[in-house]
């Protein structure tokens, strides 16, 4: 029996109408298609990218599946460990979770990683698209994939890209309805905070931002939930070392010995250089273009990547002056956003009236700028050494997993520990060997330190590093190194070698 149609609903679907509509959904229709075939191309060179290099965690990642291997063992968590990195709740709950997996978990880490990339990489597209107009998202993601010091954060397993993906996330949804999902928003938060600190204080720039709209009972209730991170945080570190400021301590500490220890005077030019350096002079300078061009002409657009920017800025500079490490990591998110300003400046004449003048000069004169970027890009990319630093990730740790499984070295091995000339391979060598933390000793830790970690090599396997990318990249890294601790100490004879490692023994 045929349904029974209203004249309203016949009038909307008559000939006249029905190609007007059609037209009013085609420049939609078109996006969708283009965005999802931009995540298809981009999800496939990310495949071929983890097939043909396979690389391995960071050292960092490394110490968290170790750390989760701990936790599922009920072993104390080796937190104090030689030039342990600081701790991250949710990297170690994450790598509990892939240690089931056995010798497979590092590979799948590295895995999940490079798909958190798809993810942020769709996030700044979202946030550019959501702020501005979809053609600045689409210049943004197209930045930020071309920066290759963030594909190859992805490929190493860094815990900074899964961090900024949630971030940017946490900025869209906020971005797209404004105060309507406080808990959602501050959840992402919170995941992102036990992954990194800087976002505790994001959360709490958003409770502020939250206060007008709130009960008093809500504001108590959102406080809470924006300082779960924090309170976690710290209830980590009391329960395994009994001091629930450990990260923040052992992280000035390390800082000081690695000579990662700035100082607040040293903020406002490693700020500028490590901008630099992420996102490329052009960018910057594009960038901060861009940033003038979208408070003039729509300030309330431009208010959410600013707001991240200067947040992610002035965490970078409390790190400073705490006496953390400065590193160029902990300028990603600022970083992010001068990408989205200079995408303002490129893609920016799309937010102008069709037909006008000025959208006419601006949109030429960002072909330029276009065609400029292209041509800086191919002549100063050096795609050789990107290839080199993959290659060597990959062929690193297959070198050092063939030197350890050696008959003469796993004999060895029933003898004493394994000594590594300093903390660069002993979460590669934990985990490779499965071994605890007095199974695998730095030789530069009984140099200058008043209780070294155990005895000078007596017995037992010591590792060496050759051939000269290794050895600066694992041997040699800090001015703490010395060369003599990558040397055959006396009464080890050499019992197997790879390309980049010798082993040697005393039984």
């Amino acid at each position: 029996m045929p349904s029974a149609t209203s004249p309203a609903a016949a009038a909307s679907q008559s000939p006249a109408e029905a190609p007007s509509a059609r037209r009013r959904r085609l420049p939609e229709i078109r996006l969708v298609v283009v965005e999802r075939v931009a995540v298809g191309l981009l999800a496939l060179a990310a495949l071929v990218g983890f097939l043909v290099y396979p690389t391995y965690p960071n050292y960092d990642s490394y110490y968290s599946l170790l750390w989760g291997r701990e936790l599922l063992a009920l072993d104390p968590l080796s937190f104090t460990a030689y030039r342990a990195p600081t701790e991250h709740p949710l990297a170690i709950a994450f790598g509990a979770l892939l240690v089931p997996l056995g010798d497979g978990a590092d590979r799948v880490m590295v895995a999940i990683t490079v798909m958190s990339f798809l993810v942020l990489v769709s996030a700044l597209y979202a946030l550019g698209k959501t702020a501005f107009t979809p053609l600045v998202g689409f210049v943004a993601a197209a930045l930020l994939v071309s920066r290759f010091d963030f594909p190859f954060l992805a490929a190493r397993g860094y815990i900074d890209i899964p961090y900024l993906a949630v971030v940017l996330w946490a900025a869209v949804i906020e971005l797209r309805a404004p105060r309507r999902h406080p808990v959602i928003v501050l959840v992402l938060l919170a995941a992102a905070g036990l992954m990194r600190p800087e976002a505790w204080l994001l959360a709490g720039v958003y409770w502020l931002w939250l206060l007008p709209s709130l009960s008093w009972r809500q504001r108590v209730q959102l406080a809470a939930l924006a300082g779960v991170a924090p309170a976690i945080w710290a209830g980590v570190d009391l329960a395994v070392t009994g001091n629930w400021q450990h990260s923040l301590t052992g992280t000035q500490d390390l800082a000081e010995e690695l000579g990662r220890n700035k100082g607040g005077a040293a903020v406002p030019a490693a700020l500028y250089a490590f901008l630099v350096k992420l996102a490329k002079f052009p960018v910057v300078v594009a960038g901060a273009i861009g940033l003038a061009l979208a408070i003039v002409l729509t300030p309330r657009r431009a208010l959410m990547p600013l707001v991240l920017f200067v947040v992610g800025a002035g965490t970078f500079a409390l790190v400073g002056l705490a006496g953390l490490s400065v590193i160029d990591r902990y300028l990603l998110v600022p970083s992010l956003m001068v990408m989205t300003f200079a995408a303002v400046f490129i893609a920016g004449w799309t937010m102008l009236e069709p037909g006008t003048a000025w959208r006419r000069v601006w949109m030429t004169g960002a072909a330029g700028i276009v065609i400029f970027g292209i041509v800086f890009t191919a002549t100063r990319v050096n795609l050789t050494h990107l290839h080199n630093e993959l290659q060597f990730r990959g062929d690193a740790h297959v070198a050092l997993t063939s030197v350890l499984q050696d008959p003469a070295v796993e004999r060895a091995l029933e003898c004493g520990p394994v000594y590594v000339p300093n903390h660069k391979l002993i979460p590669d060598v934990r985990w490779i060997l499965e071994r605890p933390q007095s199974g695998v000793l730095a030789r530069s830790s009984f140099r200058g330190r008043a209780r070294p970690d155990g005895p000078a090599p007596r017995r037992g396997v010591v590792l060496l590093v050759h051939d000269r990318p290794a050895i600066f990249k694992q041997a040699l890294v800090t001015d703490g190194d010395h060369p003599a601790d990558n040397l055959p100490p006396p009464g080890f004879t050499r019992a197997a070698t790879s390309q980049y490692y010798a082993a040697y023994v005393s039984c």
